[in-house]
């Protein structure tokens, strides 16, 4: 599967769904939701930002979900 680096929001949605829509389409039904967006961002850019946390978070969701699938 054809994924963009997870680096910001836009991203890491459109890994989501593509992820998700996958794991649908191959009878996978019991792997938990994707981490949810922050909600608590400053918008100062600060160093170890939500953001960062959430990203990071996205791509461990993404590779455990990525095992699961069929190759």
């Amino acid at each position: 599967m054809d994924l963009p680096a997870i680096n910001d929001a836009s991203s890491a949605r459109t890994a989501v769904h593509r992820i998700a829509t996958h794991l649908r389409a191959s009878g996978i039904q019991a792997f938990r939701d994707p981490p949810p967006e922050p909600t608590t961002c400053c918008g100062r850019g600060c160093n170890g930002c939500v953001w960062e946390g959430y990203l990071e978070a996205v791509a461990w969701w993404r590779d455990e979900a990525l095992a699961l699938l069929p190759k």
